[in-house]
Order: structure tokens, then sequence, then C-alpha cells
């Protein structure tokens, strides 16, 4: 019966490392898998990137002319408007130059309001 025990003993055993292994060899294989898919993954991105990036400079190519338009429009809008204040400013100078000087040299000598209330 020892024999026989001994044997099932042995036989246990080699069940265990026998499941062991296969544990371990699923491990690997896991591991391996996580591997494959991020190295997956990165590829996706990366080709995803790529087409995002072009599918920009496609687009930024495509506006890149209405850009350069719009500032000569702007450009050229902000040109006009300077050139009226400055016709304004030459047309309106001498007239508001003389105002001021009329105003200045024009003196009326009367008492100050806070003045006049004291004396009263």
């Amino acid at each position: 019966m020892s024999a026989q025990q001994s044997q099932g003993i042995q036989t246990l055993l080699e069940a265990e490392k026998a499941a062991a292994k296969i544990v371990q060899e699923a491990r690997q294989y896991r591991v391996q898998k996580l591997k494959d898919a991020r190295s997956e993954a990165t590829k996706e991105i990366e080709e995803y990137k790529k087409a995002k990036e072009a599918e920009f400079k496609k687009f930024e190519a495509s506006h890149a002319g209405t850009t350069s338009e719009a500032q000569a429009t702007i450009d050229k809008d902000t040109e006009v408007k300077l050139q009226s204040i400055s016709d304004s400013y030459n047309s309106h100078k001498n007239e508001v130059v003389q105002k001021l000087l009329d105003r200045v040299t024009q003196v009326k000598p009367e008492l100050h309001k806070n003045l006049k209330k004291v004396q009263s």
C-alpha cells in the first residue's frame, strides 16, 4: 500500500508541476498579448495622428488664400479710414484753434458763486 500511496503522491506532484507550467504559460501568453495590443494601439494612434495632420494641412492650405485676402481688405479699409480722419483734422483744425483762442482770451470778471453767498 505504501508503494501505491507513493505512486499516487508522485502522480499528484507531476500534475501540480504540469498545472504550474500551464499557469506560467498562460501568464506569459497574457503578457505577450498585452504587449501586442499596446504596440498595435500605438501604431493606430500614429496613423490617426498622421491622418489628422494631413487633413489639417489640407484645410489650412485651402483657407490660406482667404486669410491674405481678408488682410488686404482690412488694410485697405484702414487706409481709407485714416485718410478720412486726416482730412477731417485738416479741414477743422483752424476752426478749433480759433474757438480755443476765443474762449481763453474772453474774460468776464465776476465773483465766484461761493463768494456771492457769503456776502449775502
